[in-house]
Parts: structure tokens; C-alpha cells; sequence
């Protein structure tokens, strides 16, 4: 059993069930997400702006995560974490009928409303996703388990945007979303329904239900009272996502303007991403072993400066006399096999950077405290998420710089921030110069 590969989770009831439930919530939250984005561009009428109507629907989804993320860390140390699984898969089905229903009907401000509500139950499920883990899985099993989960999380988020897509394409699109949208909510609770047992972490916790009090408390918890390596490790992480949310928010632009690409080509760079994401998430237990160690982050990290600044050196070199080419006559122009390499790299080392970081604050937080920094973190999380997008348009509005150029100022700013890191918390390095000085 010690040597087989993390795959062989896969096979485990401590796994496979739990991996099933969040590959589910996953690829349903961004069907419809995607399936709301494309109903306003092109299927519901609306004298609004849509794209100021999609930037406030991704506003929508991510306040949860600042609301009610320390009530979902609350929530996790209190109850059994397999319980409060299947009462947030319950209140999914709720969810989806509503969102059914307002997309059967074509009403936008209950899809609104609806797409808040997914917000809230995501925010609520990502303590729980994270903190079971350590419950169900030894430690040397944790980097592996942590691979397989950010792997089919990146995989659920493009196979429900390529759903949605095809669902969105016929005429009969509502019933086809509704069905399957409230079907995917039902298919997630039963995957939840054989999730093994836990016992209660603080069973005696009282809960604060002042969510502002409580997630400044959250916070402190996660960022003064752990040891420096968690705390800087949450910081890790959140800044990971803030790269992530930058890159993957100029897609659009960044495919039209520079790859005179059209809307198949923004769909592959995603999938191009997300495959990147998974190898390289899969790939940590083989090159790391079967330890919760930090040797990959600063490999990761100088990957992804090294591909952002490439990005920058190649963008703009794909010149042809035809505009908003497709997929596949893309791929025919030389120039864009570099581009879609640094894509590629990009998500490869992102995974080398973000499995680490998650394993280690599983493993070194107590039992009792789990649940509550890891909702600090999904704060963080979207704290960083929203700085990227208000940094993006300073930079690309007010500054006046490209596209390119924020993939450059971004490169040098993670290289700034990683010395940081390092500097502060010696372990981040110190395994991987031993490493090194070994292999000499």
C-alpha cells in the first residue's frame, strides 16, 4: 500500500465518494455560471450593458466567499464535516430547482439571485472540502489526495464551461440547462450520502454570528496564531490565485487582440490551463514523494515567472491578414505552439506551486483549528481575487500599459513576492538546496 500511486485513491471509499461530490459541485456551479454569461449575451434581452450585467454576476459569486466563509469554518469545527457535506449538497438541489425554474422562465434577477446563492453554498462547502481530507487520508497519502482534488476541480471547472456551451446551443437550451443542472445537485448527493463518518472536531464551539467579528477572528487566527510556515503558506496560496485571476481574466482580450482569435480559441487557452493545471498537480506526488514538504513551491514559482515573462516576449508576433481565426487555423501558425506552451506551462507549475501549499496547511493545523483557517484562507482567496481584477484595470485603464506589459509587471511582482516568501520562511527553500546539494 505504500507505494501505490495516489490514482489508487480513486479506488478508496475514504476518497472516492468525497472526490465525486466536489468534482460534481464544481462542474454544476460552472454550468451554470456559464450557461447565466451566455443567456445575457445572447438569449434574454436586457437594456443593461452586459458586460457590466457579467462582471457584477462574478461580483455575485465571489461575495459569499468574503461573507460566509468564517461561518463555513465555524460550521466545519462544530458539526461532523460528512454531515454538514450532505446538508450543503441538500441545500444544492433547493438551489438548482430555483435556478431551473428562473431559467425556464427568463427571469434575470432570480438567476442573479440564484448564482448568489451558489456563492453561499460554495463558500460554506470549501472548509469542509479541505479539512475532511486529513480525516480521511495518512499523511503521506495528503499530497496525492490534495493532486487528484485540485486536478478535478480544474478539469470540472472546463468540462461545465464546454457543457454549458452545448447545452446553450439548441433551441430547446432552458429546459436542457434546468434539467441538467438539477440533475448534477441530485447525482452530488448521493455521491455525499456514502462519504465515511467524522466525529465532530469542537463540538463545543460557540458559534458568532456576526460574520464581520468572526472573520477578522478567522483571519487572526490563520495569519498570527499558526506557526510562520502555515501563515506565510496561506499567503502563498492566496497569491497564486490572485496570478491565476489575472491571467485567465485577459483571456478574451488577450486571444482577440493578440492572436486574432475568436471565441474557440479563448476556450482553448482554457483548455490548454486546465490541462497544465492537472499535470502538474499530478505530477507533485512523483517528483515531491509521498512528504508534506514545500520542495516544490519555489520550482513552481520560478515557472511561473519564467512562462509569464515568455508570454510577454512572444505576445504580438502572431500576425496574419485574417482576423478572429479559429482554433484550428491557429494551431497552423508556427508562432502559436509557443504561445500555447507558456499556457501550458503556466498551469503545470501553478500546480507545482498550489498542492504543496494546501497539503501543508492540512497537515500542520490542528484538528480543532482546521476547518477555521482554511476558511481564512478562502477569504484571502478572494480577497486577492478581487485586488487582481482592480489592479488589471488601474493597470490596463488607467496606466494605459497591454496586455503583454501586465503580463510582465506580474512576473516581476510574483518575483518579488516569492522572495519575500523564502526569506521569511526558510523551509520553502532549504529541502530543495539540500536536494540540490545532494545531487552534486
Amino acid at each position: 500500500m505504500a507505494g501505490q500511486s495516489q490514482f489508487g485513491l480513486l479506488r478508496s471509499r475514504r476518497f472516492l465518494p468525497y472526490f465525486i461530490t466536489q468534482f460534481l459541485g464544481a462542474f454544476n456551479d460552472n454550468v451554470f455560471k456559464q450557461a447565466l454569461v451566455l443567456a445575457i449575451l445572447f438569449k434574454i434581452g436586457t437594456s443593461a450593458d452586459p458586460n457590466v450585467l457579467i462582471n457584477f454576476s462574478a461580483l455575485l459569486f465571489i461575495l459569499p466567499f468574503f461573507l460566509f466563509s468564517a461561518l463555513g469554518g465555524q460550521f466545519g469545527e462544530k458539526f461532523p464535516k460528512h454531515t454538514l457535506i450532505r446538508l450543503i449538497k441538500f441545500a444544492e438541489i433547493i438551489i438548482m430547482l430555483a435556478g431551473a425554474a428562473s431559467v425556464l422562465i427568463g427571469h434575470l434577477p432570480l438567476m442573479l439571485a440564484v448564482l448568489f446563492a451558489m456563492g453561499s453554498q460554495s463558500a460554506l462547502f470549501g472548509p469542509v472540502k479541505y479539512s475532511i481530507l486529513p480525516l480521511h487520508l495518512a499523511e503521506r497519502e495528503l499530497v496525492g489526495g490534495n493532486a487528484l482534488v485540485e486536478m478535478g476541480t480544474f478539469l470540472a471547472i472546463l468540462g461545465g464551461t464546454l457543457f454549458a456551451g452545448l447545452l446553450m446551443a439548441g433551441e430547446q437550451w432552458a429546459w436542457w440547462v434546468s434539467v441538467s443542472v438539477v440533475g448534477l445537485a441530485l447525482l452530488g448527493f448521493c455521491a455525499s450520502m456514502v462519504i465515511p463518518r467524522t466525529a465532530a472536531a469542537l463540538p463545543a464551539l460557540r458559534l458568532d454570528w456576526n460574520i464581520f467579528r468572526q472573520s477578522a477572528r478567522i483571519l487572526h487566527l490563520g495569519l498570527v496564531q499558526q506557526s510562520r510556515t502555515v501563515s506565510r503558506s496561506l499567503l502563498a496560496n492566496s497569491w497564486f490565485w490572485f496570478l491565476g485571476a489575472t491571467y485567465l481574466a485577459q483571456i478574451p482580450g488577450f486571444t482577440r487582440d493578440y492572436l486574432q482569435g475568436d471565441e474557440t480559441v479563448v476556450t482553448l487557452i482554457l483548455a490548454v490551463f486546465s490541462i497544465g493545471i492537472a499535470a502538474g498537480s499530478l505530477l507533485c506526488e512523483r517528483l515531491a514523494g509521498k512528504t508534506v514538504n514545500l520542495t516544490l513551491v519555489p520550482f513552481g514559482a520560478a515557472g511561473l515567472t519564467l512562462f509569464g515573462l515568455l508570454l510577454w516576449a512572444g505576445a504580438g508576433y502572431i500576425e496574419v491578414g485574417v482576423e478572429h481565426l479559429g482554433w484550428t487555423q491557429l494551431l497552423m501558425q508556427p508562432a502559436a505552439w509557443g504561445v500555447m506552451t507558456c499556457i501550458l506551462g503556466l498551469g503545470m507549475f501553478g500546480g507545482f506551486y498550489i498542492v504543496p501549499l494546501y497539503a501543508l496547511i492540512q497537515a500542520r493545523t490542528e484538528n480543532h483549528e482546521r476547518s477555521r483557517v482554511i476558511a481564512a484562507n478562502n477569504i484571502l482567496n478572494s480577497l486577492l481575487m478581487v485586488i487582481s481584477a482592480i489592479f488589471a484595470m488601474l493597470m490596463l485603464g488607467v496606466v494605459g500599459i497591454t496586455i503583454p506589459q501586465l503580463f510582465l509587471v506580474v512576473s516581476l511582482l510574483n518575483v518579488l513576492v516569492s522572495l519575500y516568501l523564502f526569506l521569511a520562511v526558510p523551509e520553502f527553500t532549504e529541502r530543495l538546496r539540500m536536494r540540490l546539494g545532494g545531487s552534486r
